[in-house]
C-alpha cells in the first residue's frame, strides 16, 4: 500500500522555506513522499455577469513558478537524497485547494506567512479554513529556532478532537524519540459556587484523576514513550503559548469543549497559531489509511 504524501503549502516566501525544511525533516523521519503545492490566486473583479480574473495565468508565470519550485526539489535533494519530492502548481484559492487535497495526504504544513496564494495565513481567513476543515493534521511552522531536545507537547480537555491530538501527540513522541508533556488546564471554580467543603484542591485532584484514565489507553499502546502529565489552573490559551516555549511540537484539537458550538476553530487553536514559540499542529481527523 502506497502511504499518503505530506503535502506543503510553498509560495518562495520565508515562511514557506521553513515549513518546507521542517516538512523534509518529517519525511526523512517517516519516510513519506513530499509534494509542493502552489497556488496561483489571481485577484478577481465583480461583472454583471460573474466575477472575473483582473489577470489569467499566462505560460510565462506557470513557467517560472515551476522554475521556482525545481530548483527548491534541486536543492531539497542536495540535503535529504533519500526524500521523493514533487511539486504541483495549480489555480485557485489557497485554502480551497488545501483542503480539497488533504483527502490524499498525512499531513499539511504551512509557514507562518506567505507571498501569493497563502499570503496572510496567521492574519485571515486561510489558517481558519484549513484548520478547521482539512481532513488531516494540519502544522503551522511558528518559532525563531529549533527545539530538538524539547518535548512535545499536547493540549488535552476530554474532547473528541482533544483525544484525536492526543493520539497523534504519543505517535509524534514515539516517532521523534521525545519526551511526551500532557497538559490539561483548569480554571478553579469561584467560591460562591463551590460545593461545602470542595475547595481548589479538590478540583485540581479531580482534573488529574480524569486525566490520568484519558492517558491509560495511549499509555498501554506506546509503552516506552515517556509521559509528563500536568495540570495547571489558568487559562487554557495561556498555558499553552506558556507551555510552547520550550517544546519541538505543540499539538492541539482544532476546537474543545469550551466556546460556542457553531465554531470550527477554538479559541486555544487560534491563540496558539498566533503566538506560540514553537510549530503547531492542529488535529481536527487524522488521516485515512493509505490506499
Amino acid at each position: 500500500m502506497k502511504a499518503h504524501p505530506i503535502i506543503v503549502g510553498y509560495d518562495g516566501s520565508e515562511g514557506a522555506k521553513a515549513a518546507l525544511q521542517w516538512a523534509l525533516d518529517e519525511a526523512a523521519r517517516t519516510g513519506a513522499q513530499l509534494r509542493l503545492l502552489f497556488a496561483f490566486e489571481w485577484p478577481t473583479v465583480a461583472s454583471t455577469v460573474a466575477p472575473m480574473a483582473t489577470t489569467w495565468p499566462d505560460q510565462g508565470a506557470r513557467e517560472d513558478a515551476q522554475k521556482m519550485l525545481d530548483a527548491v526539489i534541486l536543492e531539497a535533494f542536495q540535503t535529504h537524497p533519500q526524500v521523493v519530492v514533487t511539486s504541483t502548481v495549480l489555480d485557485g484559492s489557497a485554502a480551497i485547494l488545501l483542503r480539497e487535497h488533504s483527502h490524499e495526504a498525512s499531513l499539511l504544513v504551512l509557514g507562518s506567512r506567505g507571498l501569493g496564494g497563502f499570503a496572510g495565513l496567521l492574519l485571515g481567513s486561510t489558517s481558519v479554513t484549513v484548520s478547521a476543515h482539512a481532513h488531516c493534521p494540519v502544522v503551522v511552522v511558528r518559532g525563531e529556532q529549533e527545539r530538538p531536545e524539547g518535548p512535545v507537547v499536547v493540549g488535552v480537555d476530554g474532547s473528541t478532537c482533544a483525544l484525536l491530538a492526543l493520539e497523534y501527540a504519543f505517535a509524534q513522541a514515539s516517532a521523534r524519540g521525545s519526551v511526551l508533556r500532557v497538559v490539561r488546564a483548569w480554571t478553579p471554580v469561584a467560591p460562591r459556587w463551590q460545593p461545602p467543603g470542595y475547595g481548589p484542591e479538590d478540583q485540581a485532584t479531580a482534573e488529574r484523576i480524569e486525566l490520568d484514565e484519558l492517558l491509560t489507553d495511549a499509555r498501554s499502546r506506546y509503552p516506552r514513550v515517556e509521559v509528563v502529565a500536568e495540570v495547571i489552573s489558568g487559562p487554557a490559551g495561556q498555558v499553552m503559548v506558556e507551555a510552547s516555549r520550550d517544546a519541538q511540537l505543540v499539538v492541539v484539537g482544532s476546537r474543545g469543549r469550551g466556546g460556542f458550538g457553531g465554531l470550527l476553530l477554538g479559541s486555544i487553536s487560534q491563540q496558539l497559531l498566533h503566538h506560540a514559540h514553537c510549530p503547531v499542529a492542529v488535529v481536527r481527523e487524522l488521516p485515512s489509511a493509505a490506499g
